[in-house]
Formats: structure tokens, C-alpha cells, sequence
């Protein structure tokens, strides 16, 4: 089973196939991705802030790195 951060391998196919995946699975997808940032990420990303600050330097510098 491959390791994953935040979205599943179904997710991430629904939502690369865009305008061609099922709207409704599609749709159910991004529902659930939403969720899983509004409230799950969030409460790591507190958790690492307040008890390992170098954990958490390394995700905000992960997530907002500018692509080149």
C-alpha cells in the first residue's frame, strides 16, 4: 500500500480526470478532501506548531514553497 499526505489514489484520480470523472464522485471527492483540511489538517498542523515547531517550519515551508 503506497504512503499517502492527504489525498487517497482514488481522490486524486477523480480530481486529476476533472471535467471527465463522474460529477458525483467527483463532487464526493473534493467534499471529502475540504473536510480532511478544514479539520483534520488544521488540528496537526496546531498540534505541530505548539509541540515540535521544526516539524512545523517544515510543512509550512513544504506547502508554501512557490513552484518555479
Amino acid at each position: 500500500m503506497a504512503r499517502r499526505a492527504l489525498l487517497t489514489d482514488r481522490e486524486r484520480e477523480l480530481i486529476e480526470e476533472g471535467e471527465d470523472a463522474d460529477d458525483d464522485l467527483r463532487y464526493q471527492a473534493v467534499s471529502r478532501v475540504r473536510r480532511k483540511i478544514n479539520e483534520e489538517l488544521t488540528t496537526d498542523v496546531e498540534l505541530l506548531r505548539e509541540y515540535h515547531p521544526d516539524l512545523y517550519d517544515e510543512l509550512r515551508d513544504a506547502v508554501c514553497e512557490q513552484p518555479e
